[in-house]
C-alpha cells in the first residue's frame, strides 16, 4: 500500500497506521478512505493528497 502526502502541509497518510482518531482504521488503503475525510493537521480534503 502506498503512502500519500498532503500537498498543503506535508502530512503523510500511512495506510499501515491509518487515522484512527478520525475513523480510518490501520490497514486502510488511501483509495478506501471515505471521500469526506480530511487531513488531520490542516483540514485539506482528500483531493489535496498526492501519492508518494
Amino acid at each position: 500500500m502506498k503512502k500519500h502526502r498532503c500537498i498543503p502541509c506535508g502530512w503523510i497518510y500511512d495506510p499501515a497506521k491509518g487515522d484512527p482518531d478520525n475513523g480510518v482504521a490501520p490497514g486502510t488503503p488511501f483509495e478506501e478512505v471515505p471521500e469526506d475525510w480530511s487531513c488531520p493537521i490542516c483540514g485539506a480534503d482528500k483531493d489535496s493528497f498526492e501519492e508518494i
